[in-house]
């Protein structure tokens, strides 16, 4: 195998000179990216006569829109059948028709949705409840309000916490497509009824969702423009120590809950945004914070 080429001092330095001016390139296109003052077209455009830009990986590239993220970016990747190390200059034209196609339509959902669309998700007893309920009394959001077949509790009331319906009607709508996404859990079904959520992101509505991991994951896929945002716990100690002192639990239960929780929080990276609940009105406001970004 024959040894790589010695270079001089001189070489070196104009070989790693090169380097940076690349990467500071490349920097900066992202972080016009970010701030949407230019767009994937055209970077891809930009990327035919710039060698640092043609060099950056598309995955990367995607990564630095605003709101996006590693996930995010990975999702749609695969979804267009694009290979995680194709770099710009790497797309075939298929494959930059696709991504700009995919562009064009979300510009088209967007302006079609003009509100923000935010989903709460996380590990159970993490306050996902507490921080829907403190942000329902803020004027910057609508709160979606989900259905179940189970019965109310003492406190509960009808259209506050829960649509309470039956078996029967909870199937129908599931049939009808009535649901934006739905899980069954302890013995009974939870749904968010597509309807109204879609009616107040057309109203200019920030909506917030407050559901499962796999619920968040189905309104994901749906198509709606949409963050997921992960509510993790200060620390497992903290989660552990919440979750335990549930006293109507059976201590089968609450072993059961944590181990849930443990899986629960391994997703996180599946996630666009993780957010700390260290204390609620933290929360509230970095959600709205998300939702003013977007919206801007």
């Amino acid at each position: 195998m024959a040894l790589p080429p010695k270079l001089t001092k001189e070489q070196r330095d104009s070989a790693l000179a090169i380097a940076a001016a690349s990467r500071k390139r490349r920097a900066e296109i992202k972080s016009l990216l970010k701030s949407e003052q230019i767009s994937i077209a055209d970077v891809l455009e930009i990327g035919e006569s710039d060698s640092a830009i043609a060099k950056l990986r598309v995955s990367e590239l995607l990564a630095a829109l605003p709101g996006w993220g590693s996930v995010r970016a990975m999702s749609m990747i695969e979804r267009l059948e694009i290979s995680p190390t194709r770099r710009v200059a790497g797309l075939g034209r298929a494959q930059r028709e696709k991504l700009l196609a995919e562009f064009r339509i979300g510009a088209v959902i967007q302006r079609k949705y003009p509100g923000s669309l935010l989903v709460l998700s996380g590990p159970g007893g993490v306050g996902k409840s507490t921080v829907a309920a403190a942000l329902r009394l803020r004027r910057e959001f609508w709160v979606s309000i989900s259905a179940t077949t189970r019965s109310p509790r003492d406190y509960e009331i009808e259209g506050r916490e829960y649509f309470f319906i039956s078996d029967d009607e909870f199937a129908s709508m599931v049939s009808r497509g009535d649901f934006l996404e739905w899980a069954e859990f302890a013995g009974a079904k939870y749904g968010t009824p597509k309807s109204a959520v879609i009616a107040a992101l057309e109203s200019g509505k920030n909506v917030l969702l407050e559901i499962d991991i796999n619920g968040a994951m189905q309104v994901k896929a749906s198509g709606l423009p949409s963050q997921l945002i992960f509510l993790a716990p200060p620390s497992w100690e903290d989660l552990a120590a919440r979750l335990e002192s549930r006293g109507s639990d059976t201590p089968e239960r609450r072993a059961h809950r944590l181990e849930i929780a443990q899986e629960e929080l391994a997703r996180a990276k599946e996630f666009d945004v993780t957010l700390v609940n260290d204390r609620v009105e933290n929360v509230v406001e970095g959600l709205i914070a998300l939702a003013s970004a977007r919206s801007a």
